[in-house]
């Protein structure tokens, strides 16, 4: 890990990387909020690694084409991208995610596919809430964690103070498993004051690694730097020790034994595989000109020497297609074949990509497989088992994708031609179908209703939407019936822009955003009567039908019930169930305002029948005059739904968030202590006042609250609030 005699071999750039065997393979996905420089650190890493000849370029068959341009870093920066780099013969899988909130789906996707994590730290930002709480979901797997502190280049950048912040958010009760293993080496101060970082001193080492030439050259200190060094280098080796299996390590050290270095690299390799200590580092791009940059060669080495191979990685739960258990080896290369799809996209030169993690087996080219794919019926997935045949297997180079022969178990690629696979479906054998456990997946909390521009729109929207939702399993579909919408259920506000940029960039739709609707329902409010009288006569069969009825309200729940009272044969039996159709009919198109009439009892007291004008048309048409002639003379109140919200927030930000839920009208139902400085806050909130909940929680907390909801009832609504709404019903009618 920097203090280690290693020779480097570099992939060439150019070259398609593969796997033979799981243990040369790493899986590192890289977490941070936007703006702490993860794609800049990727790219400083695939230069080191020689994946690419200079930054942000590759070599092309003896050409040199962009490795980004600004269209294609705009999409990595929401959406999940794997680099491949190679490191001392050992494959790197480097996963960037968005630091976006909104697209907090790309980043469990990647930390699904990976089996350790780079947590990106900005020096002049500092650690996010959004970024402590998906520390704490690796913590609660496991999930081996190292950090990387950037922008030290900036004028008040302080890494030592960073540190410190680091071990404060991330250490939890023991901040001594959060320590740094190099220390910035800075040269002179500039005419502003400020001393640049040019290099880092390892502490096991006792090395420094000057970067200041673009090459990492290795020197010895000098007598002035020894005692900040030896300081620093003694919390080091405690911290180690302390994680070390061998309990007789830390007697022997503190009774003056002097520890092997090569035994600390060990001890230090083992603790953070297993996730009990977390390094920290310092990393910064490459200059102009150069071709390392500062810390990257560090980096590698912790990721190829001290990040688990796949085998550590737990095996998720796989059943059969039929749900019986079945028990697999984990990363078994001659196992039964089990891949998941962790990302799908369109690529505009070779069409639906599918980025693949393989946990068993090994996938080929034009393989035969099954593609299951269940539990997200609920956002618009349906629940499929199909087979297809695998198209070409290929890695990213840049914008480009680089053709391979094989990916083993543990190993990531990418699949074309996979027609019916989405996000989160498992890829097995033909005839050993299975399916794997889907990772949890954040619910869609942010309504966006839209429609088709124009006609030509509206013919290819289904097919669009299809599309989009089979990439992104964190967005869900909505055909409302009550309101007649298409509702696209988003994480937030950039999600829903980059839906909608995506429906007419990709596939040639173009749609409207339009404000969204609630579904409102009607109920009587005191009890009323009505008559109903369909009589019409002309030229044969006229029409003849009359009926009264009452109406009476039903708590909350009831749905309609419809009640026969007649007496005498005043309506013939036969055309009882006529009128009871049209009060139905009538009812799902409303009495005031046009919303769905619930929770009353409809009763047939009376009415008159002809020999031979009454049928049952005239008897429907009949029951919905009646119903509303008896709207007419009553009270109607509109209904709103109201759902019941659990907010999981930090302390500091429960009176802030309970008193916006009480100017939503929420009614508060309590709060409960939720984990270490967590609370989780219960309410009824109507749903008008929530639809922009999911961004508005976010601002408000800083990021670090969440919060699901649950439809619980239809409740009348404050008689202000209702006129205005019966008033813009009218003007839209």
């Amino acid at each position: 890990m920097g203090d280690k005699a290693q020779t480097h071999h570099p992939g060439a750039a150019g070259r398609a990387l593969t796997a033979d065997r799981p243990t040369s393979v790493r899986n590192v996905v890289l977490v941070g909020h936007t703006g702490s420089g993860k794609t800049t650190l990727v790219e400083a890493l695939a230069l080191t690694a020689g994946a690419v000849n200079r930054a942000g370029r590759v070599e092309d068959g003896g050409t040199v084409s962009d490795y980004d341009d600004i269209e294609h870093r705009q999409q990595r920066s929401v959406q999940l991208s794997l680099v491949p780099v190679e490191w001392d013969g050992i494959k790197v899988n480097l996963l960037d995610t968005p630091g976006y909130a909104d697209f907090v789906g790309e980043l469990r996707a990647g930390l699904r596919a990976a089996d350790a994590a780079l947590f990106v730290v900005s020096a002049s930002d500092g650690v996010d809430g959004s970024t402590r709480m998906v520390w704490e979901e690796c913590a609660a797997v496991g999930m081996p964690r190292a950090i990387v502190i950037t922008h030290l280049e900036a004028a008040r950048a302080n890494f030592e103070e960073m540190t410190r912040i680091c071990a404060e958010a991330f250490g939890g009760d023991d901040p001594d498993a959060v320590l740094p293993l190099y220390l910035p080496l800075r040269g002179p101060e500039g005419p502003d004051g400020h001393a640049p970082v040019t290099g880092l001193v390892g502490l096991l080492s006792r090395k420094l690694y000057d970067y200041s030439t673009g090459e990492r050259k290795e020197s010895e200190p000098g007598e002035d730097q020894l005692p900040g060094i030896e300081e620093a280098r003694d919390r080091l080796i405690e911290g180690i020790i302390a994680e070390s299996e061998d309990e007789t390590l830390m007697d022997r050290y503190l009774g003056g034994e002097q520890v092997d270095v090569k035994t600390l690299v060990q001890d230090l390799e083992r603790a953070v595989a297993r996730g009990s200590f977390h390094p920290v580092l310092a990393a910064a791009p490459a200059a102009e000109g150069a071709r390392q940059g500062l810390g990257t060669v560090e980096l590698l080495e912790l990721v190829t020497g001290g990040f688990p191979t796949p085998f550590e990685h737990p095996m998720p739960q796989v059943t059969t297609i039929d749900g019986r258990p079945r028990e697999l080896k984990p990363c078994d290369t001659d196992g039964p074949l089990v891949a998941e799809v962790v990302r799908t996209s369109s690529d505009p030169y070779v069409g639906r990509l599918s980025l693949v993690r393989v946990f068993s087996g090994t996938l080929r080219p034009d393989q035969p497989v099954h593609v299951s794919g269940h539990g997200l019926a609920d956002r618009g997935h349906e629940d499929h088992d199909v087979d297809e045949k695998v198209g070409t297997l290929s890695m990213p180079f840049g914008k480009q994708q680089r053709p391979v022969t094989h990916a083993v178990a543990g190993d990531l690629v990418c699949v074309a031609k996979l027609g019916r696979a989405e996000t989160g479906d498992t890829l097995s054998a033909k005839d050993d179908p299975l399916l794997m456990e889907p990772w949890q997946m954040p619910d869609p909390l942010l309504p966006v209703a839209i429609r088709a521009h124009s006609k030509a729109d509206e013919d290819k929207l289904s097919q669009g939407l299809a599309r989009l939702v089979a990439e992104d399993p964190t967005m869900r579909l909505e055909q409302n019936q009550d309101t007649h919408q298409v509702v696209l259920w988003c994480l937030g506000e950039a999600h829903a822009d980059v839906a909608v940029e995506r429906l007419r960039s990709r596939y040639g739709v173009q749609v409207d955003v339009v404000p969204h609707k609630v579904s409102l329902r009607e109920t009587f409010a005191t009890r009323a009567t009505g008559r109903g009288r369909h009589v019409k006569q002309s030229g044969g069969h006229g029409q003849y039908a009359i009926c009264e009825i009452e109406v009476e309200p039903l708590p909350g729940g009831s749905g309609i019930e419809f009640v026969d009272k007649v007496v005498g044969g005043a309506v013939p039996r036969q055309f009882v169930p006529s009128v009871e159709k049209g009060v139905r009919a009538q009812a799902a198109k409303g009495v005031a305002a046009g919303y769905p009439l619930i929770d009353v009892r409809v009763t047939l007291l009376d009415g008159k029948a002809h020999s031979v004008d009454s049928s049952d048309a005239a008897f429907q048409t009949a029951g919905a005059l009646a119903l509303r002639e008896a709207a007419a003379d009553a009270r109607i109140h509109l209904l709103e739904p109201v759902a019941e919200v659990s907010v999981l927030v930090g302390d500091a930000y429960v009176g802030a968030v309970m008193s916006d839920l009480s100017s939503r009208r929420g009614r508060l139902l309590g709060t409960e202590q939720a984990g270490s400085g967590r609370t989780l806050i219960r309410a009824e909130v109507p749903e008008f006042e929530i639809g922009r909940y999911a961004v508005d929680l976010r601002s408000l907390s800083h990021g670090t609250a969440r919060f699901d909801r649950a439809y619980a009832r239809h409740e009348p609504m404050p008689p202000q609030i209702a006129e205005r709404v019966r008033a813009q019903a009218g003007d839209e009618g």
